[in-house]
């Protein structure tokens, strides 16, 4: 249990910060619901699906291979110089050659060849690229607190040029990437500052190569995230307005309908800072414990308690999901989520359960990374893309937003289940797979139940307590026997 307590600090480190962090950032939804037209909000979305695809090419896995061999303190200032000045270099080649290709990936992202908007996506691919070894580098030596300070400073930053810039100076969607390339300039510049001591190491190209092999299979294992997380936004953006007038009764335009999704894609993030903040800590403690005589038990524990937060976030955003986006923001008429957006609300319980499974793939990824079998995450997030577009092409043009969620929920259910195969056999951890399957079916039922509920005349407030209390006990109940199960086998 005193191992678990390091993991749990770690981890409300990480979770307070981010909760504060994610808060801050979340201002920012309603400023840009109510203010910009959902068809901008679109184009935000977009040019966001390329950041994130293009980030996995600039970062190579080079963060996951630094966790991997910097935890021998001995040569870590050697492995930290060394992959920083690869990074440099390559970010540098991949920002030119994306510079290049600006007239055909622009009108892509809904931009014009030559916008400001284009450049500053290259700048935050850049800076962002040169801070993910000095944030990964905290993370191995526990400076959770620093690591959180810089977090919540970015986005602090990120959030008051914001509403300087939007609701002073009147700009417009540019404001959001202006923003967010200053933040992320500042954060580079500091944590570059904060790690300059490690610098003092020496080039190791063995060791380059070394990291190379080990981080190379995590950019397809990246673009299948990439394409699991965002690529829907492109599938929706191409819906056809027969499409579109059928299943909405209404002439939205396709960027409407990229733009609703986005809006309420943003209220699963409370089931995905649960996974981010345990992924923050999880990752370096497992690879610290790994040799550890319990360390099967530990990590069994620690996968019970993730799934027993899940639930408890997954039932209270998905019961009541009304009551939240209609929060209004202090001394404003504004919603936390501007009602021109609430259409896309019934994705959400889906897209919650979605993350849930990311949260599994995160805690099964352990043996992978023990092992040093990375190739198999590529295999693996590939399946999950391949299951994303095919599912996006089927369910969208009969029922456009929810069938990319319903595709985004099959695609890590899927990576869930075939990462927890390749874990376990190369790291044998009981996990109590059926137990824990219990908890996600019980939530998934009472969400499927409130509606049923309300037609007896329950309000919608006494139908939404009703179903978290009763689901809470029965709940709590698995998790009690899951809990002694686990103690009885250590």
């Amino acid at each position: 249990m005193k191992q678990l307590k390091e993991l749990f600090s770690d981890t409300l480190v990480y979770g307070i910060s981010s909760v504060f962090a994610r808060f801050l950032g979340y201002l920012l939804v309603p400023l840009y619901t109510n203010i910009f037209a959902p068809g901008e909000y679109g184009i935000v979305g977009l040019v966001f699906v390329a950041i994130a695809l293009f980030n996995v090419l600039f970062t190579m896995g080079m963060e996951s291979a630094y966790i991997r061999y910097a935890k021998n303190r001995d040569r870590a200032k050697d492995i930290f110089k060394t992959l920083q000045l690869f990074l440099i270099g390559t970010s540098l080649l991949l920002g030119g050659l994306v510079w290049l290709l600006q007239p055909i990936i622009a009108p892509q992202i809904g931009l014009n060849p030559g916008s400001s908007i284009y450049l500053m996506m290259i700048g935050i691919l850049v800076f962002d690229t040169l801070a993910i070894i000095p944030f990964a580098e905290l993370r191995l030596v526990r400076k959770s607190i620093v690591f959180a300070v810089l977090r919540t400073a970015n986005i602090a930053l990120n959030l008051g040029i914001n509403f300087y810039l939007i609701l002073i100076k009147g700009f417009g969607i540019e404001a959001v990437f202006i923003s967010y390339f200053v933040a992320s300039f500042v954060t580079a510049f500091v944590i570059w500052i904060i790690t300059l001591p490690l610098w003092k190491g020496s080039w190791d190209r063995e060791m380059l190569e070394k990291s190379i092999r080990f981080g190379l299979p995590f950019i397809p294992a990246g673009i299948g995230y990439v394409i699991n997380e965002m690529l829907d936004r492109f599938f929706l953006k191409e819906m056809s307005t027969d499409s579109i007038i059928g299943i909405y009764g209404t002439s939205y335009s396709a960027e409407d309908i990229v733009g609703i999704y986005n809006a309420c894609y943003k209220l699963a993030v409370f089931m995905l800072l649960i996974v981010q903040m345990y992924r923050m800590a999880w990752q370096p403690f497992f690879m610290r414990k790994s040799e550890d005589e319990d360390a099967p038990k530990l990590f069994a524990q620690s996968f019970n308690y993730f799934n027993l937060a899940a639930a408890v976030v997954f039932l209270v955003v998905s019961l009541f999901v009304n009551e939240i986006v209609a929060i209004k923001i202090p001394f404003t008429e504004a919603t936390l989520i501007g009602d021109s957006y609430w259409l896309g609300l019934s994705i959400v319980p889906v897209l919650l359960m979605a993350y849930w499974f990311q949260g599994w793939y995160v805690n099964f990824s352990a043996g992978i990374f023990i092992s040093e079998k990375t190739k198999e995450l590529a295999k693996i997030t590939l399946i999950g893309g391949v299951i994303t577009i095919a599912l996006n092409l089927l369910l969208i043009p009969h029922f456009g937003m929810m069938g990319s969620a319903w595709a985004t929920f099959f695609s890590y259910a899927s990576m869930a289940m075939l990462i927890y195969r390749y874990s376990v056999k190369s790291f044998k951890v009981p996990y109590q797979l059926v137990k824990n399957a219990g908890v996600l079916f019980i939530c998934g039922a009472a969400v499927w139940i409130k509606p049923f509920l309300t037609d007896l005349n329950f309000s919608e407030l006494t139908a939404s307590f009703t179903l978290f209390i009763t689901a809470l006990i029965l709940v709590g109940l698995v998790h009690i026997g899951t809990f002694s199960i686990s103690k009885s086998k250590g």
